[in-house]
C-alpha cells in the first residue's frame, strides 16, 4: 500500500508499505476512504518535534473495516466507521470516567494518511454509521476523528455555559471547530480571535460574533473593551505555544476557565495570575471516543457542518504538498483522497 512517510524536517514523501495486518484479537485494518493533515502534523515538519526518519504519519481518517480481530464483535468487513485519533478500549478506569485519551491499553492512529491503516483497540474505539454515507458528509465525519472533537473538548474544559461569552485563541481548524462547540454550547458571544480573512469567515459561519485581528497585548485590550473591562466566562486556547496561553489567561474573567487543547510547545503557566485571579485550566488530549455519538447526531441531522473548514482537497499523491500549503498558511485543513 501507499502510506506517507517523514524523514526529517520538511521532507515527506509517499511510500510503499506492507499492508497492515491483524495482529491481536483486538486489532482491525481500515481501508481509508479519506485522510488529513493535521496542525499538530506540522510541529515535526517543521523540527519542532523529534522524527524517526521514515516513520508514518497521520491520525485521521474515516473508512471502511476491511479486516477485524476476533474480539472486534460489534463490526464486520464492510462497516463504514469514523476512528478516534486515540485508541481506547472504553472499559478501563480511565475510560469510564470519560477520558479515553488516558486508556491504560490506548494507542494512536498512525499513517491515517496512506490506503490503509490499522485500528489497535477497534471494539472500544470506533464508531459505525448507520450504512454508507453520503460522499457530502465525509469531510464533516472526517473532523470527528480529532478537530471537531478537539474543539468540543476546549469548549467542555472551558465550561462553557448558556448565555455566557466565549473567546477562542487560535484560527486553526481546531480553533474554528471550538468557535462551532462553543456556539453549540449555547454561547451568547463568541469572539474569534482571528487575523486571517478566510478563516474569520469560516468562524462566522460557524457562530462568531465578533473577531479580534490583534495579538498580544492590542488584542487583550480588544478583549476587555468588548466585554466591558471584564473578561470572558470561557476561553478556548487551541495553538498550544506560549504567547497563546498568556493570551488565554489574560482575557480570561475572574473564576473562569481555561480550556486548552493546543499541544503545548514552550509553554509556562502564569500561576501566580492563576492564583490571584482564581483563573482555572483544564484540557489536555481530546477523548474522541466520550465525544464522538453526539458528534455524529449532530453531523447527521445537519445541525453542524465542521467539514468546512478543509479549504483544499488533494489526491494522496501530492501529500507533500499539502504539508506545504498548510505550513504557508495558503490552506487552514487538507483532505486527502486515497
Amino acid at each position: 500500500m501507499r502510506v506517507t512517510t517523514i524523514h526529517g524536517p520538511g521532507d515527506i514523501r509517499l511510500e510503499d508499505r506492507p499492508t497492515p495486518t491483524i495482529d491481536k484479537p483486538t486489532d482491525a485494518v481500515i481501508k481509508v476512504v479519506a485522510g488529513c493533515i493535521c496542525g499538530s502534523d506540522l510541529w515535526p515538519y517543521r523540527g519542532e518535534n523529534p522524527i524517526t526518519p521514515g516513520e508514518t504519519i497521520g491520525h485521521e481518517m474515516i473508512g471502511v473495516v476491511e479486516e477485524a480481530g476476533s474480539e472486534v464483535r460489534s463490526f464486520k468487513p464492510g462497516d463504514f466507521v469514523i476512528v478516534p485519533f486515540c485508541h481506547s478500549d472504553n472499559t478501563c478506569p480511565a475510560c469510564a470516567n470519560g477520558m479515553q485519551s488516558a486508556c491504560v491499553n490506548g494507542g494512536l492512529t498512525t499513517g491515517g494518511q496512506g490506503e490503509y491503516a490499522k485500528v489497535t483497540q477497534a471494539e472500544g474505539s470506533m464508531v459505525k454509521t448507520d450504512g454508507m454515507p453520503d460522499p457530502s458528509l465525509f469531510a464533516s465525519l472526517l473532523t470527528l476523528s480529532d478537530v471537531m472533537a478537539t474543539g468540543w473538548h476546549a469548549a467542555v474544559a472551558a465550561n462553557v455555559r448558556p448565555g455566557s461569552t466565549a473567546v477562542v485563541v487560535g484560527d486553526g481548524a481546531v480553533g474554528l471547530c471550538g468557535v462551532l462547540a462553543a456556539k453549540q454550547l449555547g454561547a451568547e458571544r463568541v469572539i474569534a480571535m482571528s487575523r486571517h480573512e478566510p478563516r474569520q469567515e469560516i468562524a462566522r459561519q460557524f457562530g462568531a460574533t465578533d473577531i479580534i485581528a490583534e495579538r498580544g497585548r492590542e488584542g487583550i485590550e480588544k478583549v476587555k473593551e468588548l466585554t466591558n473591562g471584564v473578561g470572558a466566562d470561557a476561553v478556548l486556547e487551541c495553538v498550544g505555544t506560549g504567547e497563546a496561553m498568556r493570551t488565554a489567561f489574560r482575557v480570561a474573567r475572574a473564576g473562569s476557565m481555561v480550556g486548552f487543547v493546543g499541544v503545548p510547545h514552550g509553554v509556562e503557566l502564569p500561576v501566580r495570575h492563576m492564583f490571584s485571579a482564581n483563573v482555572g485550566l483544564a484540557g489536555g488530549i481530546a477523548p474522541v471516543r466520550k465525544y464522538l455519538p453526539e458528534l455524529l447526531d449532530l453531523v447527521t441531522s445537519g445541525t453542524i457542518n465542521p467539514g468546512i473548514v478543509f479549504d483544499s482537497r488533494l489526491p494522496l499523491a501530492d501529500v507533500a504538498e499539502g504539508y506545504k500549503a498548510m505550513d504557508e498558511r495558503r490552506s487552514i485543513k487538507v483532505y486527502l483522497e486515497p
